[in-house]
């Protein structure tokens, strides 16, 4: 995606793996580093965008499957046009929570939808902009429902699925990150907090190296 130097980052994983610990950390290295960091998410990284971040995790009702793949591929093109894009053109570090492999995941496979429109539909919505790390927190389904449960806080639509959904949706990211290895880093999201944070800053600090 990029070749100036900044660096687009985002961490994918199932709800409970630890992508904000992790986001956190990596954030405070980077600007120890001298980096200006960009923070955001999909969905809400922009003002529309928490709009529809409100419809598709707290809406009450049900939506429909592909309603719900159209509202975060819509989230996504304003997001990488009015928030990415610009900030890596100033030279910035975006360090983002979640991207198009979350549909995939969730809406391609948690949801039974084609995974392979689902990716077409996030690259078109995108202009077809990829990031140039992904961090996968990979974690058990039952090890994450233990961490959301000892969180005690409500749960979001997608948290509160069952477990053969975050099952599926598990197997979804492993098979991304198997068919785009140059791109992903995957990693023990049961491993210690720091032993991870390690890990992630040694692939990180080689991906700024050349910049």
């Amino acid at each position: 995606m990029t070749s100036g130097p900044g660096a687009w980052i985002t961490l994918e994983g199932g709800d409970g793996s630890g992508k904000t610990t992790q986001s956190n950390l990596l954030a405070g290295w980077l600007t120890d580093e001298g980096h200006t960091v960009v923070r955001t998410r999909e969905p809400g990284g922009s003002e529309v965008g928490q709009l529809i971040r409100d419809i598709v995790l707290h809406h009450r009702g049900d939506i429909a499957p592909r309603a719900e793949a159209l509202l975060y591929a819509a989230d996504r093109a304003h997001h990488v046009a009015t928030v990415v894009r610009p900030a890596l053109a100033r030279g910035e570090v975006v360090l983002q929570d979640r991207y198009l492999d979350s549909s995939v995941a969730y809406q391609g496979a948690g949801r039974v939808l084609d995974a392979t429109e689902i990716r077409n539909l996030s690259l078109w919505a995108a202009e077809g902009a990829l990031p140039d790390l992904t961090v996968l927190l990979d974690l058990d389904p039952t090890t994450a429902r233990t961490r959301l449960d000892s969180a005690d806080k409500p749960f979001d639509r997608l948290e509160a699925e069952k477990a053969e959904f975050h099952g599926r949706v598990r197997d979804a990211y492993l098979a991304l990150a198997d068919a785009e290895p140059e791109r992903f880093l995957v990693l023990d999201a049961a491993a210690s907090t720091q032993e991870i944070a390690a890990l992630v800053r040694a692939r990180v600090a080689a991906l700024l190296a050349p910049r």
